[in-house]
């Protein structure tokens, strides 16, 4: 049965700079946006701002839906992965409660671009939908009939 993992992530910007978390994976540390899978218990919107708290310490809402992207990964590990906007006034600082996460940077998106420690295709492709300042209404995801 075909079960594709949904993962959000949240492309957080303050004053002209990126948050991301690197993480250790295999060995090598890896960029991602602050993301995580979707709980059976939770709405999308949730599930942005839990994994953004979890692995930054950052409790802040989900401004607009970026992109939905669907990503098949290089190990055939299908996605679909919800970007979110977040837009702070201030650089505010970073406590993982995750950890899996190293540590937290604030970097420039040329930075983020150019690297070559990202953890998917998908960071840079989040990125560069929030730099061309393409935005969604967060109520195009209904959470219908929802229980919780």
């Amino acid at each position: 049965m075909f079960k594709p993992h949904v993962t959000v992530a949240c492309v957080v910007q303050a004053q002209g700079k990126f948050l991301v978390v690197e993480e250790t994976i295999r060995g090598k540390a890896l960029w991602n946006q602050p993301a995580g899978h979707l709980e059976a218990d939770e709405t999308l919107i949730a599930a942005a701002e839990r994994e953004l708290w979890e692995e930054t310490g950052i409790r802040a809402i989900p401004q607009s839906l970026l992109k939905m992207h669907q990503w098949i990964a290089p190990d055939k590990t299908p996605f679909l992965r919800f970007a979110f906007a977040i837009d702070l006034p201030e650089i505010l600082p970073t406590e993982p409660h995750d950890s899996d996460i190293d540590r937290c940077l604030w970097l420039p998106a040329a930075e983020i671009l150019q690297s070559s420690q990202l953890r998917s295709p998908l960071v840079a492709e989040s990125l560069n939908c929030y730099l061309s300042r393409e935005r969604y209404p967060l109520d195009l995801l209904s959470a219908f009939n929802w229980p919780f």
